[in-house]
């Protein structure tokens, strides 16, 4: 998995970006920080103490919050790249 996404299941920008990425055959982990509080303190911490989603945390630590999935197909190929 080149990322983890931490998003809630009632979240509707969540489910969009996840029905997106899985159109394009994009895999990942997804945490639900609902059921995992340190999964929450993590997004806290990225995003100025809000409990924003989703938020994306890529295998080289970097982050994105509610981006598009042209953005999490870009950097993904980056990271590939390298």
């Amino acid at each position: 998995m080149s990322f983890i996404m931490y998003s809630t299941p009632w979240c509707g920008y969540c489910k969009r970006l996840k029905n997106q990425l899985a159109e394009l055959d994009i895999s990942f982990e997804e945490i639900n920080i609902e059921e995992f509080p340190d999964g929450a303190q993590i997004i806290e911490k990225i995003n100025n103490g809000n409990q924003v989603v989703p938020t994306l945390v890529f295998s080289d630590g970097t982050s994105m919050t509610n981006p598009s999935a042209r953005a999490v197909l870009e950097k993904i190929n980056l990271l590939a790249a390298n």
